[in-house]
């Protein structure tokens, strides 16, 4: 089992928390000096940095939310000059309004740095041919995964997202080992290379790290049979930084979330109370390094929960589970609460391949209703249906059974959906818009 940084990495609890404290007033001083929003809602708080010696002191701070971020766009929310900004990346926009995310110089470092953390937790090492399907753009997952399999020193194939054929072309062609994609992109490259009859053994993948949207224990283990590769879980958020805030470790047992860089909490997602280790809640993290654009307490809107027991590979940073859904991914229809979850849950026990889907809560004359889009793919159709009032049928009856109402079912062209492996909102609600 390798380690990139491995005197950080084993590094003893009670220096790290010393890490975290004196980092975290640092943090607390950039932001009152250089960001307008903090620098009014400290003064009117009272928010002395200096002050702020323990977890308990920063709970007395107000949460920073996405709707904070969104008002001060494009730039009210960086702590530096625009010529000290390196680069600009944005959120995805999946759930509204993109957010502009800014690094200098040092905060590419140490991205890279934290990615290469991960990569050598999951055996990732310098002789590794990686494949980067992630697509390259404003949403930073591309670029990050490039430039911190680039740092550890690995060789990097930046194909991004498109044909799902050319990738697996050239990960025969050129020997890719490694694959960084989104789990459902990945469940469509293992579809083809079933369809091309294509041997897994004649591929030299070995590993695979997916991220980007909730994925569970059971698209894993499919990943990993029909790729031949131990698969493992990777968590970002744009705001953030990207992906490489939080990675799984060869153990597989929680991922590991840098605390000197990171300062986690969970707090109940209604009451914003912060929550014991164990239980499941709202994450919310506090920027350590970060010196274009600090964020206090960032309400990330990901479920999940935190562990400080020691990993099995004696890494000593605090472990977030596996997200299980984002607090966003719920829209109430005819009072019934619709989880992503649940559909995703109900898609991938009715077939057995990745279904692309939206679903959108519409109103019209007779109330409230939801929509639910599906890809058509003559795959899918191949496999498990044979018209597609068949189809529709059972998914009306199998989705009317678990949400007690009836949606609409509708087949759209793949050209509704942005190219595969590209991220799309899952869930729209127009039902307050003329659209």
């Amino acid at each position: 089992m390798g380690f990139w940084n491995k005197r950080m990495e084993l590094i003893p609890r009670d220096e790290l928390e010393q890490i975290k404290i004196e980092r975290l007033q640092a943090t607390l001083n950039r932001a009152i000096n250089n960001v307008p929003f903090y620098h009014d809602l400290f003064a009117e708080r009272g928010v002395v940095p200096e002050k702020v010696r323990s977890e308990d002191d920063l709970a007395d701070i107000p949460f920073t939310t996405r709707e904070n971020l969104v008002e001060n766009q494009p730039y009210g929310f960086f702590a530096v000059t625009l010529k000290d900004i390196a680069r600009i990346h944005s959120s995805s926009g999946t759930t509204g309004r993109p957010v502009v995310v800014g690094y200098t110089k040092n905060d590419r470092a140490h991205w890279a740095e934290v990615l290469a953390r991960i990569l050598c937790a999951t055996g990732v090492d310098s002789r590794d041919i990686v494949q980067v399907s992630f697509a390259y753009g404003l949403f930073s997952g591309g670029f990050g995964l490039d430039m911190g399999a680039e740092h550890m020193g690995a060789t990097v194939i930046p194909v991004s997202v498109g044909d799902v054929e050319q990738q697996i072309r050239i990960m025969k062609d050129y020997h890719t080992t490694c694959l960084f994609s989104t789990p459902s992109y990945a469940m469509q490259i293992a579809n083809y290379i079933s369809n091309m009859r294509l041997r897994t053994q004649e591929l030299t993948l070995r590993r695979g790290l997916f991220g980007a949207e909730p994925w569970s224990e059971d698209i894993r283990s499919r990943i990993e049979s029909a790729l031949g590769i131990e698969a493992y879980d990777i968590y970002g958020i744009s705001e953030l930084m990207g992906p490489g805030v939080a990675g799984e470790c060869e153990c597989k047992n929680g991922l590991h979330i840098w605390e000197d860089h990171f300062f986690p909490e969970i707090v109940d997602t209604e009451t914003g109370e912060r929550l014991e280790p164990g239980q499941s809640g709202e994450l919310v993290v506090t920027t350590l390094t970060r010196e274009s654009m600090p964020l206090i307490r960032y309400r990330t809107g990901d479920i999940t929960s935190l562990t400080y027991e020691p990993c099995e590979c004696g890494r000593n940073h605090a472990r977030i589970s596996r997200i299980k859904s984002r607090k966003t991914d719920l829209i109430i229809v005819r009072g019934v609460n619709v989880y992503l979850r649940d559909v995703d849950e109900l898609l991938n026990r009715l077939f057995s391949i990745p279904v692309r889907y939206q679903l959108v809560a519409l109103r019209d004359a007779t109330g409230d209703n939801l929509e639910v889009l599906i890809e058509v793919s003559s795959r899918l159709f191949a496999d498990e249906m044979r018209n597609y009032r068949h189809m529709e049928a059972t998914l009306k009856h199998a989705l009317s059974t678990r949400l007690s109402f009836e949606p609409t079912v509708r087949f759209v062209e793949p050209s509704h959906f942005p190219a595969p492996g590209e991220k799309y909102p899952r869930m729209v609600d127009k039902r307050n818009t003329n659209t």
